[in-house]
């Protein structure tokens, strides 16, 4: 099983992402173990380095608008590539307003982008969450997703 780890530059601001977070962050509990873990802000560079830094040894799965597209069920397919490949960590990192530095870019496995548009940070860290609920009951067969 894949132990994930969120990684985030601060904590939401905005009532609702912290709520609708915590919500898919709660349902994510049947299916797997996923921590956030918010680092601190401070300029661009920092924030890259900072979570470079506590993302040593694991997978990193980097979110940037110039990442891959992809849908829920190829998010699906992929997180059954990674539990069958035996990977344990994974960590999922979401810049700051300014984004990533190019060396953390370099540095990703994989970039994944949620949209062509730019997503205001927060508003990503609540879609991440979601797709990957949806994914793990795309996986287990429950009927929450709809083609």
């Amino acid at each position: 099983m894949i132990r994930w780890h969120l990684f985030t530059i601060g904590k939401p601001r905005l009532a609702y992402a912290r709520a609708g977070a915590d919500e898919y962050l709660g349902r994510l509990g049947k299916f797997t173990t996923l921590r956030w873990l918010p680092q601190k802000a401070g300029d661009a560079a920092r924030e890259s380095q900072t979570l470079l830094d506590a993302s040593k040894g694991m997978l990193r799965l980097v979110l940037d608008e110039r990442g891959a597209q992809w849908t829920s069920r190829e998010l699906a397919r992929r997180v059954g590539e990674w539990e069958l490949s035996g990977q344990r960590d994974v960590a999922i990192l979401i810049g700051g307003a300014d984004g990533h530095s190019p060396e953390l870019r370099a540095a990703a496995d994989v970039q994944w982008s949620l949209s062509t548009l730019t997503l205001q940070h927060e508003m990503a860290l609540v879609l991440v969450t979601e797709q990957l609920y949806r994914a793990y009951t795309l996986r287990a067969g429950l009927p929450y997703h709809r083609d």
